[in-house]
């Protein structure tokens, strides 16, 4: 559906609603007269109170955190689900007044996982699959990857102009929305409906130290990753909405915790004390004075508290402001991460970033709001692309008529709603046809099942029992061959259906060219196996 159709559908339906709310033909005049005069509806007795309104939506995404990267366990019966030495009390805080996600999912890099959001569509349909060198994936295939086994896909480089985003879908709802930090979608958010932004921002602004001419952490640092700044404006728009009485829609997308580590002095001296840190020092042969800044984990752990203090201003100010209780606030990384510093504990997921293993793609994630029953916790699969349709359902629109989407409404078992056995079989789709650090593949998870299926070794078919097996260690598809068939059926019927590009076999592959490239190690580490594989160092304790 053209974005334009799905809005003037939903400003009706808005309309409708109302006219039929107040019983009148006044009402449904007045919504006649905006439409063709693009005038606001003028102010009414019979104007909802601040306790009816639609509630405001509040998303913290944060970049590159593993799953077990909070001090918050995602699951309470592992201890490696968590970052114990990180102190972020305002995560915890959120955490007590809202509802943990144990299987969240998003998509194993930041740009498709941000595409994956704002439009409920997965990747493989969407065709946003991986943010690479702007435009020149193509040179990167036939040059860089050329001999290699399999020819990899192109990416779609923008948000499809026929794509309903999530302001363009609240906006008929009454909803103004705006986009704060990191977007790395290429493209202006304005054209998306957010009416403010900071621009087509990716990487670049969130490294306020350049690499290369300071590789250690300079004393007079004051605005890291410009955690800072993001926050003032972001407060500064909650403001200025509820002061004019506008329900919202703000997206906070912090450059935490990406690499470049940075921190404010104070919280790095005070990590870089611990014992835990400490220890690390020795391990890699540095000190506190010689380590440099990629290398050193009291600035990681510096930043991910000074994120907390930030996080932490929006919750406060939300209750200031007197908008708490009508207030959805939603934490959760874009894609999942390999944060090796994890003090005498050992991974609990395998690969890591650009992987569709669960090292990649699974991520933490906290909701608190209206109708969340405070310290909850969610069991069941939920995925990035689940936003859009929730966020519409939150708003009082109807989730069903948005076409074109994969996600589905969590509304109502957030509300305490029990799964039903279709959402909790539901297929979720991962889809990087795309070399890297890694080798094209594809997965899916149904339940507790999750197929994998890699381009270059299409012979060794993948499967795993993640009840038993999160660390996907043992390949379980020579055991239950027609269940790795049905579930690889539909994934392929899947993607033919919403046109996903599929690699395809390199009629010129020269093996010696692919086992000397960069990579080829990790390569083979982390490809597919038959069995049951070797633990990495960090998986083992």
């Amino acid at each position: 559906m053209r974005k334009d159709r799905w809005m003037t559908m939903m400003y009706w339906r808005n309309c409708a609603g109302r006219w039929i709310d107040c019983g009148g033909l006044t009402r449904l005049f007045a919504c006649v007269f905006s439409a063709c005069f693009a005038v606001a509806p003028m102010a009414r007795a019979d104007e909802p109170s601040a306790s009816n309104r639609p509630p405001n939506i509040v998303m913290l995404l944060i970049d590159d955190w593993a799953w077990n990267g909070t001090p918050v366990a995602m699951d309470e019966a592992m201890e490696n689900s968590r970052m114990p030495v990180l102190q972020m009390p305002n995560v915890e805080r959120l955490a007590r007044e809202g509802m943990r996600f144990r299987n969240a999912y998003a998509s194993p890099q930041c740009s498709p996982s941000r595409v994956c959001l704002q439009t409920g569509q997965s990747s493989p349909r969407n065709g946003f699959t991986v943010y690479m060198n702007d435009g020149r994936q193509q040179y990167y295939n036939e040059k860089q990857f050329k001999g290699f086994p399999v020819v990899s896909c192109v990416s779609d480089m923008t948000i499809d102009d026929d794509a309903v985003t999530i302001p363009e879908a609240l906006k008929p709802l009454g909803y103004v929305s705006a986009h704060i930090g990191k977007w790395h979608m290429r493209g202006d958010p304005g054209n998306e409906g957010y009416v403010l932004h900071d621009g087509d921002t990716n990487n670049t602004p969130g490294n306020t130290l350049p690499a290369e001419a300071n590789q250690r952490l300079p004393s007079d640092l004051t605005d890291p990753k410009r955690m800072f700044s993001v926050t003032a404006k972001a407060i500064g728009f909650m403001e200025d909405q509820t002061k004019a009485g506008n329900p919202f829609y703000l997206q906070i997308s912090h450059y935490a915790m990406h690499e470049g580590r940075e921190c404010l002095p104070a919280t790095r001296k005070k990590y870089a004390r611990h014992p835990a840190v400490q220890a690390y020092y020795e391990k890699i042969g540095k000190t506190s004075e010689t380590v440099k800044r990629k290398q050193d984990p009291a600035i990681w752990l510096g930043m991910g508290e000074d994120l907390d203090g930030r996080i932490g201003a929006v919750l406060d100010r939300i209750k200031e402001l007197g908008i708490e209780d009508n207030t959805y606030v939603i934490m959760v990384s874009d894609n999942g991460y390999r944060h090796r510093f994890l003090p005498g504990l050992p991974q609990p997921h395998h690969a890591a970033k650009w992987w569709v293993w669960q090292g990649g793609i699974r991520v933490p994630m906290i909701v608190k709001g209206p109708r969340i029953k405070p310290g909850s916790a969610f069991h069941k699969n939920v995925v990035n692309y689940d936003f859009l349709p929730t966020f519409v359902d939150w708003a009082g629109g109807d989730p069903k008529a948005l076409k074109d989407i994969d996600g589905v409404s969590l509304a109502d078992y957030m509300a305490g709603k029990k799964p039903d056995n279709a959402f909790r079989n539901r297929m979720l789709y991962f889809h990087y046809p795309h070399y890297r650090t890694t080798m094209p593949h594809s997965a899916v998870v149904s339940g507790e099942r999750k197929l994998l299926h890699f381009y270059e070794r299409p012979e060794i078919p993948m499967l795993f029992d993640l009840s038993k097996d999160m660390g996907e260690v043992h390949n379980i598809a020579d055991k239950h061959p027609i269940e790795h068939k049905n579930l690889y059926d539909e994934m392929i019927s899947y993607f033919e259906k919403v046109g996903a590009r599929i690699p395809k076999r390199n009629p010129d592959y020269e093996p010696d060219i692919y086992k000397n490239a960069k990579e080829y190690e990790t390569r083979m580490t982390w490809g597919p196996f038959k069995g049951q594989r070797a633990l990495d160092e960090d998986e083992d304790g």
